[in-house]
């Protein structure tokens, strides 16, 4: 990312790697991030899972409330970023598998 210091962005990176449970993960990112951020950052990934099963627009604006531009944006991250989304889109539905 251009501008964010690559070390500041490690330390981050690594301290999520270090959690190992749900309640962990709760915990930190309650710490971390505003109610708001959080909201935004589960709202998009609730957007990603949706578009990952084919869903439209329309449909994903009504059942979630994000924006257009919001719902625009994830689906070109799906279709065209680093494949972020797509690593953990299907590593859940693989867990989701098996269980």
């Amino acid at each position: 990312m251009k501008g964010l210091e690559t070390e500041n962005l490690d330390a981050l990176y690594n301290a999520v790697l270090e959690l190992k449970t749900l309640d962990e993960c709760r915990r930190f990112f309650d710490d971390l991030c505003t109610i708001s951020e959080l909201r935004s950052m589960a709202q998009r990934m609730e957007v990603a899972l949706m578009l990952s099963d084919g869903r439209v627009y329309t449909d994903i604006e009504a059942e979630t409330g994000a924006s257009a531009a919001t719902i625009s944006r994830v689906n070109r991250c799906i279709n065209y970023g680093k494949n972020g989304y797509n690593i953990v889109i299907n590593r859940l539905k693989d867990k989701g598998e098996q269980e």
